[in-house]
């Protein structure tokens, strides 16, 4: 009996160091991955840190370029608003002197119409010229009727 202790001590000292070596194996592929993800993780953080330092450089670069558009805004509407003051205060001259030419052409007309009565048409010259004449005379009563015709319209 004791040979067949022996044999089956040794039988499962053998069984125990077939699983030990399997284990093993097992443990040795595993911790080969391990190292290979470790190589590629090491890889992976080393990009992270490149696209960080980039990134950062950009957000730099952007707020620069913001401050640069904030600064040429303001100055941009620094230069509206003065431009605006200046067309405020020509509008408001334009329509000071817009006032006095109405007056002026109130007081001429009021002026001009108990005194002025009103002009007879031309009369025909007879002579070698008188188509010449008449149409001068017609042109010239045209545009005092327009010059006049302006004026009313100016100051209306």
């Amino acid at each position: 009996m004791s040979v067949l202790i022996t044999l089956l001590a040794d039988i499962l000292v053998a069984v125990l160091l077939v699983a030990t070596i399997a284990t093993s194996v097992r443990l040795s592929r595993r911790i080969a991955q391990l190292k290979g993800d470790e190589a590629a993780l090491r890889q992976t953080i080393g990009d992270l840190m490149i696209a960080t330092s980039s990134a950062e450089r950009a957000i730099g670069s952007l707020r620069s370029a913001v401050d640069e558009s904030d600064r040429m805004l303001a100055e941009r509407l620094e230069t509206a608003s003065a431009c605006a003051a200046g067309i405020a205060a020509q509008v408001a001259a334009g329509e000071t002197v817009l006032a006095r030419i109405g007056a002026i052409v109130g007081e001429a007309r009021s002026a001009a119409r108990p005194a002025a009565p009103p002009s007879p048409a031309p009369t025909p010259v007879q002579g070698a010229h008188s188509d010449r004449l008449g149409a001068a005379a017609a042109a010239s009563l045209a545009m005092t009727e327009r010059a006049l015709q302006r004026v009313r319209n100016r100051a209306a």
